[in-house]
């Protein structure tokens, strides 16, 4: 029997040119607003909490919109989704943040290709800002600090007999890099799989990860 394979691959820095967060910081929030992330930093609050605190901040910007969907996206991505599809390989999107800019950015792509998004649900309006809300305690995929365990994806897949492929960018990430079978890292979490001795293919973006796919 052919082995099956499925690509797993955090959002923000990895298929975005940089996270929702950082970007949002810097372009709407005052130092003060940034206190709850101080907070999280130094383990005085949960990442989720700290996140969601300041994403209700963002209230009162009719622009907020407009400007998610100017944040630039791996050219390479939407290639590399089209080729898991036509491969009948499974695309999981994880991520610590939410699902209200996710859609906004690739929305198209989840619904015409058949993308699970594993995520933060959040609701939006201009009056409240970003309202996220945690899966229920009792969900397969919950982390009571980022509120989805990506690992717990990864892990679930290789019960199911999957080989996994997985992509990412940041610390919270090196937990299902240690679970997968493929690990593309970049920025920190290439530093971090190589301090773990996780053997790791760098990459710049999706090109890569498209090559593998081409191979499996």
């Amino acid at each position: 029997m052919a082995e099956q394979w499925a690509l797993v691959s955090d959002f923000d820095g990895t298929v975005s040119a940089d996270d929702f967060f950082t970007l949002a910081a810097g372009r709407y929030f005052t130092d003060e607003m940034l206190e709850p992330w101080r907070e999280y930093l130094s383990g005085r609050k949960k990442h989720f909490d700290a996140l969601n605190e300041m994403f209700c901040r963002l209230r009162g910007l009719p622009d907020l919109p407009a400007f998610v969907k100017n944040i630039p996206l791996d050219s390479w991505f939407p290639e590399t989704v089209a080729l898991c599809h036509a491969k009948k390989i499974p695309v999981y999107i994880c991520s610590a943040g939410c699902d209200w800019y996710i859609n906004l950015l690739i929305g198209g792509l989840i619904g015409k290709y058949g993308v699970c998004l594993v995520t933060n649900h959040c609701d939006y309006s201009v009056e409240t800002g970003l309202v996220m809300k945690r899966l229920p305690e009792d969900h397969p995929c919950y982390d009571d600090n980022i509120g989805v365990s990506k690992a717990a994806v990864v892990k679930n897949l290789k019960e199911r007999g999957f080989r996994v492929v997985f992509a990412g960018d940041g610390p919270p990430d090196i937990l299902p890099a240690r679970e997968a079978d493929v690990v593309f890292a970049k920025k920190r979490l290439l530093d971090l799989c190589r301090r773990e001795n996780i053997k790791t293919e760098p990459f710049a973006d999706f090109r890569d990860v498209c090559r593998c796919i081409k191979e499996i």
